[in-house]
């Protein structure tokens, strides 16, 4: 089998064992459910209740606002919820803030903002959301939930404001609780009877989320560990990328019917500036945390436990960059985090 064979084949057996049609799930994910879902999930956890606030005046009239309240009804933060598509508008989706939290110069809260390009629905009728619109949806509200419960004094250090490795524990981690049977049974709600997704469409949804994690993996850790090969080559001379790829590849032994995510000539990740320079490999370091964070509510239990969350909160969501990143895990989690639960979350454990 050649490279330019394998999406075309694994999209045929993606078919044969899941049965998956994307018209057959969307009906269960309209965006305001999911909005919902991501708050509801942020209560359990956290204690915290949103309040719209149609008042606040806001720089376009599809964006929305809610006041962020703790436990006893005081504010910590505003949200802004800006889910639509538009021309002004660059692609992807992300989370920003108009103001960190601090307490350096008198307590100042927090103004996040989450940002998508979802496609709006006719007037009278929901958005509907892919499967992986609505883990993007959770992803970003993590990253949000990090911002509006950072509790530190200095600005520098709020927030988000955390290393290359660390910043996406946080958001990957909120990604859970979208996919748990508790969460979809709740919200996952058919757009025109209201009734819940029928459990055996559920389990074939749930299923095929590691469908080709075999593939995944190879071909990013491939361009993550020669990433890291180049940035650790002390020869000053010019190198030919080509020919170190190549070379690279042959002593990992790299299937030859995968190849590297990013080739290395348009590695624009790692060559482009220095966000990522010799640092490719924290998307897959983050999933390794989320996975083996997640395994914390799991062993307790209960996907909503309170002393799980509440160490969760201080040590991670609240923090900032007031700890080390590693120190911070270990406060939260007991111990140092265990690849074993990202093999297991991608169906890669023997």
């Amino acid at each position: 089998m050649e490279p330019w064979d394998w999406r075309y084949l694994q999209e045929k057996r993606r078919l044969a064992e899941f049965d998956l049609d994307e018209g057959e799930i969307k009906p269960y994910f309209g965006l305001e459910r999911m909005i919902e879902a991501a708050f509801y999930t942020a209560t359990r956890l956290f204690g915290i209740g949103f309040t719209p606030r149609p008042d606040i005046p806001l720089y376009h009239p599809d964006a929305r606002a809610w006041e962020v309240l703790d436990a006893d009804g005081k504010p910590i933060a505003l949200f802004i919820g800006d889910y639509y598509a538009r021309p002004s508008k660059r692609s992807g989706a992300w989370m920003s803030s108009f103001r960190d939290q601090q307490k350096l110069d008198g307590e100042r809260l927090p103004v996040v903002v989450n940002v998508m390009n979802f496609a709006k629905a006719p007037e009278g009728r929901q958005s509907l959301l892919s499967f992986d619109d609505a883990r993007t949806l959770f992803h970003e509200f993590g990253h949000g939930l990090h911002g509006m419960l950072s509790d530190v004094t200095y600005p520098l250090l709020s927030g988000t404001a955390v290393t290359r490795d660390f910043v996406e524990f946080p958001s990957q981690l909120y990604e859970h609780w979208m996919q748990q049977p508790e969460l979809l049974r709740r919200f996952a709600l058919h757009q025109d009877t209201g009734e819940a997704m029928p459990d055996a469409l559920l389990q074939r949804l749930l299923a095929a989320r590691n469908h080709n994690q075999g593939f995944a993996s190879v071909e990013y850790t491939a361009s993550a560990l020669v990433d890291l090969d180049l940035h650790d080559a002390a020869n000053e001379s010019p190198v030919d990328v080509v020919a170190f790829e190549r070379s690279a590849l042959e002593r990992l032994g790299m299937p030859h019917g995968i190849i590297m995510r990013h080739r290395t000539p348009h590695f624009a990740h790692v060559f482009s500036g220095d966000g990522y320079s010799a640092a490719y490999y924290s998307y897959m370091w983050s999933e390794v945390l989320d996975a083996d964070g997640f395994d914390a509510f799991l062993e307790a239990g209960d996907i909503f436990d309170p002393a799980t969350a509440a160490r969760l909160h201080d040590h991670v969501y609240a923090a900032g960059n007031t700890t080390d990143a590693l120190a911070a895990y270990r406060a939260f989690r007991g111990r140092d985090p265990s690849p074993d639960a990202l093999l297991r979350k991608r169906g890669l454990a023997a």
